[in-house]
C-alpha cells in the first residue's frame, strides 16, 4: 500500500487492500484477547457520566485528576507513576463526573507497547476523553489520535451516515443520496464484498471516503466526543500559546494543575461538552425538588428520563406534566417521546 502511488486508477485496489487489512486486525485482534489471561483495567462506571485522561508519561495526569476530583492518585516527577487506572468524582451543576486516570500512553499503545492496548481501551467506553499534553510537546496531540484511532476509537466526528441492510440472495444493491466525491460505487462494492457483504440493500447518505465505509463495515468502532489540555502553561507567555493555538486543530484550554491555573474553566468545559441539561422531578402534589436536578444528555426524552431513574419506572410511566421551554403552557401532557429541555419540570404519571 506504502508503495501503490494514489490515484483514480489504483483508488479501487487501495480500498480494497484497507478493507482486507482492517478485517485481518479485527480478526487477529479477537485471536489475541482469547488467549490472553488477566485483568485488565475496566471499573465501575459512577456518576451521570465517566471521562478518562489520556496522556503520555509526565504530562501532569495525576495532579489534574487530584485537583478535579476527591482522588489522591500519586504524583512525582518521575515517569510511569501510575501504573493502574485510578478514579474520582467531582460534581459541577448538580452533574457527579466520574475521571479516570489511565496509565502513560508511550509510542506504539496500540500494538500493545507497555499493555497500552488495554489502557486505550478503557476510553472505549468514556463519555469524553481528555487529551493531556505538555505544553512543550504540542505533537503529542497527534500521536494520541493516531494510537486512538488505531484501536478503533474515533474523536470529534460523528458515526457515518450509512444504511445496511443484509439479506440472504438477490444481489447487492448500493445508491446515495448525495454526490461522492471520494468513493467510487466500485470501491464501495469491493469493501462490503471483503467483509463478506454480497447481498442486501446499502444508502450511503453523505460524502465520504472507504475509510468510513470501512469504519461502518467493521462494526466495532466508537466514536467519543475529546477535548485538548495544554498543561504547564505557567512556564511558558501568551506569544507561546498564541503560536500553539495556530499549530493545534480543534483548539485547547490551557491550565496549569501545579498552580490551580484554569482548573475550574476546565469543569465548565467539560460540563459542557458533554452536552449536559438539567431536569426536575415534581410530585403530582408536591414542589419540584430544585437542589437536585436529574442530568441528563441534550435530546432525551420523557422515556430517556424514566429510564435514568430505574428502567422499571420507564416501563411503567404512561405520559407526564411537563412545565417549562419545551412546551407552550404549564403542565402540559406530554407522550414518552417528548424531547425535554434544560430546566423542564417534570411528573411523570404511572
Amino acid at each position: 500500500m506504502k508503495r501503490t502511488q494514489v490515484n483514480k486508477r489504483t483508488e479501487h485496489h487501495l480500498g480494497l487492500l484497507k478493507a482486507k487489512l482492517a478485517r485481518l486486525k479485527a480478526e487477529q485482534e479477537i485471536s489475541k484477547r482469547s488467549r490472553q489471561s488477566g485483568a485488565g483495567f475496566e471499573l465501575k462506571k459512577e456518576g451521570d457520566c465517566t471521562v478518562v485522561l489520556v496522556g503520555p508519561p509526565s504530562v501532569g495526569k495525576s495532579l489534574i485528576l487530584n485537583r478535579l476530583t476527591n482522588a489522591k492518585s500519586k504524583v512525582s516527577s518521575y515517569a510511569f507513576t501510575t501504573t493502574t487506572v485510578v478514579p474520582g468524582l467531582f460534581e459541577h451543576k448538580g452533574a457527579k463526573i466520574q475521571v479516570l486516570d489511565l496509565p502513560s500512553v508511550m509510542p506504539g499503545a496500540a500494538s500493545e507497547t507497555g499493555r497500552g492496548r488495554k489502557v486505550l481501551s478503557v476510553a472505549r467506553n468514556a463519555d469524553l476523553i481528555m487529551l493531556v499534553i505538555d505544553v512543550f510537546q504540542l505533537d503529542q496531540v497527534e500521536f494520541l489520535r493516531k494510537e486512538l484511532h488505531e484501536v478503533g476509537i474515533r474523536v470529534n466526528v460523528r458515526p457515518p451516515n450509512v444504511t445496511i441492510e443484509k439479506a440472504g440472495q438477490g444481489g447487492l444493491s448500493i445508491s446515495t443520496t448525495c454526490t461522492l466525491t471520494k468513493l467510487s460505487a466500485s470501491t464501495a462494492r469491493a469493501v462490503l464484498n471483503a467483509y463478506g457483504i454480497h447481498h442486501g440493500k446499502v444508502v450511503i447518505k453523505e460524502d465520504m471516503g472507504d475509510d468510513e465505509l470501512i469504519d461502518v463495515v467493521a462494526g466495532n468502532r466508537h466514536y467519543v466526543p475529546a477535548i485538548t489540555v495544554l498543561n504547564k502553561v505557567d512556564l511558558v507567555g501568551d506569544e507561546y500559546l498564541a503560536e500553539a493555538g495556530k499549530k493545534l486543530r480543534g483548539g485547547f484550554l490551557p491550565i496549569s494543575a501545579d498552580r490551580n491555573t484554569n482548573l475550574d474553566e476546565l469543569k465548565e468545559v467539560i460540563y459542557n461538552r458533554l452536552n449536559f441539561i438539567r431536569v426536575y422531578l415534581k410530585p403530582r402534589d408536591g414542589e419540584p425538588d430544585f437542589d437536585a436536578p436529574l442530568i441528563v444528555t441534550a435530546g432525551s426524552t420523557v422515556f430517556n428520563v424514566c429510564v435514568k431513574i430505574h428502567r422499571s419506572f420507564a416501563e411503567e410511566a404512561k405520559y407526564a406534566l411537563v412545565s417549562g421551554t419545551s412546551v407552550r403552557f404549564n403542565n402540559q401532557r406530554v407522550g414518552m417521546a417528548h424531547a425535554v429541555h434544560d430546566g423542564d419540570i417534570l411528573t411523570i404519571i404511572r
